[in-house]
């Protein structure tokens, strides 16, 4: 298996984009990637997309042809893959284009993840990301997705290792990163009295607890590690990917308070690296509710079972607070979350701190990053670790 680079990365801003279309913000994405990338269109070989519901969203099926159509690959029969995962579409689809390089059967590859979800309801919107849960005996029993974080919290905080002003940290965490990207949706900070008083989603979390309803696309072309020279000489390396799974319904998990996919699949992720959770120097994790990115450091390793919450809390996670910057894009909560999107814009954002390029959130010498997308309620998760070259 061939070593992987990633060559080139790009993104349009995540927020309400009602003045632009879906396929008009993939192309966006993967333009910039391809220019960062110092390549043309006619250069890459498959193109991978992350997606998990144009078919909802907008009424288009079949978007990996749209994607291909419309950004001129068509014409020269590029295949192209569109991705679903849930929330985890985007970092699946990452796997597979890493992949498809690693075992040489696709030399230079662009994978992009895209949403187009403003232009409904919040209402459809609701529906549609509920469906990550299992529709007979979660969402047919009336259960929506924000309701089994909800209990989750409920758990945790019951168990003692969390408190609800540790778990609403996590958004005050991400907000005072997003303030710093000028992509991200919203680019303002918030105090944690301002989480704790928002009006109530389920209880105990509040309309700052959970990620908004985005448009976005962010895309990244991938080139074999001893060819990226050829290209550019700001790249970074693909230190490992994984991926596992779990039950798709919460109630047959043996605890809720930990997702066993996250915990098998960073472990994987490590060995793979030879690294371990001390060498991580950037995490960009999951956080479309607040009690998510509790759960993420620990399972991930980088911090033990209850003392995640106390490093969010101590403001330990932001940029030059301690051993680890989590969600420095502003993470799902304050970059925003195009689901299809979230995943690759994590990869983006880990590769622009790896190559120095973060300006004014950017980690001093950070050497390896790491990105946790997850699917559902930690039924689809996956793990990539990138070095610095």
């Amino acid at each position: 298996m061939k070593e992987v680079a990633i060559i080139g990365v790009g993104a349009t801003k995540f927020g309400e984009l009602w003045g632009s279309s879906f396929r008009n913000i993939g192309i966006e994405a993967g333009m910039r990637a391809i220019e960062d990338a110092n390549l043309s269109g006619s250069e890459i070989d498959c193109l991978f997309i992350g997606n998990m519901s144009a078919g909802r969203f907008i009424n288009q099926k079949h978007i990996d042809a749209l994607i291909a159509d419309y950004s001129g690959m068509a014409t020269k029969n590029v295949p192209a893959i569109r991705v679903e995962a849930g929330g985890a579409s985007g970092g699946v689809a990452f796997g597979q284009a890493v992949t498809a390089v690693a075992s040489g059967m696709y030399n230079t590859v662009l994978l992009g993840g895209a949403e187009k979800m403003t232009d409904q309801n919040d209402a459809f919107i609701n529906t549609a990301m509920d469906a990550t849960a299992d529709a007979e005996w979660e969402t047919g029993m009336g259960l929506t997705l924000p309701s089994l974080y909800a209990m989750i919290a409920r758990r945790v905080m019951h168990e003692g290792t969390a408190t609800r002003e540790e778990i609403a940290s996590v958004a005050v965490n991400s907000h005072f990163h997003g303030a710093l990207n000028p992509g991200a949706q919203f680019r303002k900070e918030i105090s944690l009295d301002t989480v704790l008083r928002a009006s109530p989603v389920a209880d105990p979390l509040g309309m700052f607890d959970c990620a908004p309803i985005t448009d976005g696309a962010a895309a990244v072309v991938l080139c074999p590690l001893d060819e990226a020279k050829k290209h550019t000489d700001s790249y970074v390396k693909v230190s490992a990917f994984a991926q596992g799974s779990d039950t798709l319904a919460l109630s047959q998990r043996p605890d809720i308070t930990s997702f066993g996919a996250t915990v098998a699949t960073s472990r994987k992720a490590y060995e793979m690296a030879g690294i371990t959770p001390a060498d991580i120097s950037i995490a960009e994790i999951h956080d479309d509710f607040s009690i998510a990115g509790i759960l993420a450091l620990q399972d991930l390793g980088l911090y033990k079972k209850g003392c995640a919450g106390k490093a969010f809390l101590s403001g330990e996670t932001k940029v030059g607070g301690g051993k680890v910057a989590v969600n420095t894009s502003g993470g799902l909560k304050a970059r925003g979350y195009p689901i299809g999107a979230s995943g690759v814009a994590q990869i983006v954002e880990i590769s622009e701190q790896l190559r120095g390029k973060a300006d004014k959130r950017q980690v001093a010498n950070a050497k390896y990053g790491l990105a946790q997308s997850v699917g559902g309620t930690g039924s689809a998760v996956t793990v990539s670790i990138m070095e610095a070259v």
